[in-house]
């Protein structure tokens, strides 16, 4: 019995060491209910009492034996895995990335938030407000009556009799004006909706910036020098500003604004089509009917409004020459910007 057992720790020790990828198996083999040590213990039964405590001990140390190896090759074999592994997924830091695409900015919102950014710095808050308005707002509030022809159906965009597509921000100027008390300084950009056909300067969806400011004592001049300092922000600090006398219902008086072509520097070239002067936008004061109906009193207060499409701006700026790359999501266009 006692060869037996030296045999079994000899065999099983030699199985371990040479293939011991399945430590569970051999441990079953050997040491489980059925293994080899097992069956050899059952006989110790018909040992003589002085032989049973020499073999005991003998089995013991063989079971000690394996089961340490089992261990010691368990650990082995972690570690084996360990490395392996890791030599699978090393990483050569030195070797060159594959170039990652990303994402950036479209123009139109590169240049609201920079315009955003010029009014900001000028004291406006940023106001928003509903794309889908009612007739009052857009139209009533501001002194547009009811034949005026911004109302046709041809023009706006209208879901019932009462409610429609904003056709300009200058609804979210009204709903401010119901809310705050003067003194109110404001800009309000976002997306206005117009029935117009598609083509290189007209789009049925579009983007427009309004501002607003009333207050006591509000001039005209107020107004040239707030457009001027964002011209100059906008386009460069040779820029000027030039007013046309014009008429919008919502402001008295009214004016077209120019801004001298800061291509050419006034001269005359492609882009200012040899007048040296580009149209950017509309502006004018606060008509006293668009003041009373917000209960605000035109006779303590003045304010004045401007109006120009972000689109035209983001034209002017890049010297683009047709307002539907801007739509178009064509990569090898927006990756210029």
């Amino acid at each position: 019995m006692k060869q037996t057992l030296l045999r079994i720790r000899e065999e099983a020790l030699r199985a371990l060491s040479e293939n011991g990828a399945d430590l569970e198996a051999l441990r079953i083999r050997y040491l489980g209910k059925k293994g080899e040590l097992t069956a050899v213990l059952r006989g110790m039964g018909a040992l003589s009492a002085e032989e049973r405590p020499v073999i005991g001990q003998i089995a013991n140390e063989v079971r000690a034996a394996i089961e340490e190896e089992i261990t010691r090759r368990a650990a082995e074999l972690k570690v084996a895995a360990i490395e392996a592994r890791l030599a699978s997924e090393k990483l050569d830091v030195t070797v060159p990335g594959d170039e990652v695409a990303v994402g950036h900015v479209h123009p139109i919102s590169r240049i609201q938030r920079e315009m955003e950014d010029i009014f900001i710095g000028m004291g406006y808050d940023i106001v928003e407000g509903p794309e889908v308005e009612y007739d009052y707002y857009n139209f009533q509030a501001l002194n547009i009556p009811p034949d005026h022809p911004a109302r046709d159906t041809q023009d706006t965009f209208y879901i019932t009799d009462n409610i429609l597509l904003r056709s300009q921000t200058s609804p979210v100027q009204v709903r401010t004006m119901e809310k705050r008390r003067p003194p109110i300084r404001i800009i309000s950009p976002g997306r206005v909706y117009r029935s117009d056909a598609v083509d290189a300067s007209h789009s049925p969806l579009f983007h427009q910036m309004e501002g607003l400011v009333v207050d006591r004592g509000v001039t005209m001049g107020n107004l040239k020098a707030t457009l001027e300092m964002f011209a100059r922000k906008m386009f460069g600090e040779d820029t000027r500003v030039r007013f046309r006398p014009h008429h919008f219902p919502f402001t008295e008086p009214s004016a077209e604004v120019d801004v001298s072509c800061f291509a050419c520097g006034g001269k005359g070239c492609r882009l200012c089509k040899g007048e040296g002067w580009i149209e950017i936008l509309g502006a004018g004061m606060v008509h006293p009917n668009v003041l009373r109906g917000c209960d605000i009193d035109p006779d303590e207060y003045s304010g004045f409004a401007f109006g120009m499409g972000i689109e035209r701006v983001a034209l002017l700026k890049y010297h683009i020459d047709d307002m539907r790359l801007l739509y178009e999501n064509d990569v090898r266009f927006l990756a210029q910007f």
